[in-house]
């Protein structure tokens, strides 16, 4: 009995044993890279373990490139790998390179693939150019209306300045700038509706695609509509405005002349008030005259006739009411 429970536990320890044994070490892995040519050592994928590398990662790879003759060694994928790049990618640019005929090398994909640029994209665009549409770009002609343009830029992938280069939204800024210099400069609109092409000849006359990622094949104006007329609501906005500036001196010139017809006034009745007191003074001084002989009553009644024949002369013609005598008693 103790027997047959000690073979138990020695079948049971040699199985965990070689379950351990097979996850730390993949021989299915290894089988499949002797078996398709690849030359790697038992301790080569034990020290992926211990440099925390998933073997197949980098033998699945190296699997393809051999496959497919290219001279990469197991280091330069490890190194890509530990670096952050996609192995996977950086070879099969590779393999599509050389089919495609394209001079690329492993260093050169590796950089492109670190610098966070799709190096099997770029490889792809060389051989099948891609088409970038342009959002819709507005541009006023001199004549003041305005053209609302879309274009299509053919561009192939410029490997050689991948890293380094300036991406899509250049190309479609660069575009855009051009199309607007180029509507600008027409002296009406509708000689950009009648040759479109003008603006494509215009845009890939200035070298577009220098110092960018890509290499530009052709400009395609897809579509020019005919949009404000910019001038005329400018001259409308500038009437406007004028009319306001006008009317504003005008309300300011009125409050003037309201403010100096106020002073006026009351400049007028200042001086009534110092006429009706200066007035108020004349009784009080004849009757202090009377009072010390300075002015006899023939001179005064003679006085009263005289004031009396001007009321008289004045109520005649109509200038006003007859006015009473000063009472020189009143103090």
């Amino acid at each position: 009995m103790e027997s047959t429970l000690l073979v138990l536990v020695l079948i049971v320890a040699i199985v965990v044993a070689l379950v351990l044994f097979l996850n730390f070490f993949p021989l299915g892995l290894w089988i499949s890279a002797a078996a398709s040519g690849v030359r790697i050592s038992i301790m080569t994928l034990i020290g992926m373990r211990f440099r925390r590398i998933n073997p197949s990662r980098i033998v699945m790879p190296m699997i393809k490139a051999t496959k497919a003759g290219l001279n990469v060694n197991m280091n330069q994928l490890e190194t890509l790998l530990l670096a952050g790049g996609s192995v996977d990618r950086v070879v099969d640019s590779l393999i599509a390179a050389q089919s495609a005929q394209i001079p690329l090398e492993f260093e050169q994909s590796r950089a492109i693939d670190l610098a966070g640029r799709n190096v099997l994209e770029a490889v792809t665009m060389s051989v099948n150019p891609k088409v970038i549409e342009t959002p819709v770009v507005a541009a006023i002609a001199k004549d003041g209306i305005e053209l609302r343009a879309k274009a299509r830029v053919t561009v192939r992938a410029n490997i050689s300045r991948l890293v380094g280069g300036a991406g899509e939204e250049t190309i479609i800024a660069r575009v855009g700038e051009g199309i607007v210099t180029t509507v600008g400069s027409a002296s009406t609109h509708k000689e950009v509706l009648e040759n479109p092409d003008l603006i494509s000849r215009t845009v890939l006359s200035k070298g577009l695609d220098a110092g960018t990622a890509f290499e530009i094949l052709s400009i395609d104006i897809a579509d020019v509509d005919v949009g404000r007329n910019v001038g005329a609501q400018l001259q409308m906005d500038q009437a406007e405005a004028d009319r306001r500036i006008a009317q504003a001196k005008a309300e300011e010139r009125r409050a003037m002349a309201v403010a100096h017809e106020q002073e006026m006034i009351a400049a007028v009745q200042e001086m009534r008030a110092k006429v009706v007191e200066a007035e108020a003074v004349v009784p009080k001084a004849m009757a202090e005259a009377l009072r010390n002989g300075k002015l006899g009553v023939m001179d005064y009644y003679q006085m009263q006739n005289v004031i009396s024949d001007t009321n008289m002369r004045e109520a005649i013609a109509g200038k006003g009411d007859v006015a009473k005598p000063a009472d020189p008693q009143k103090k």
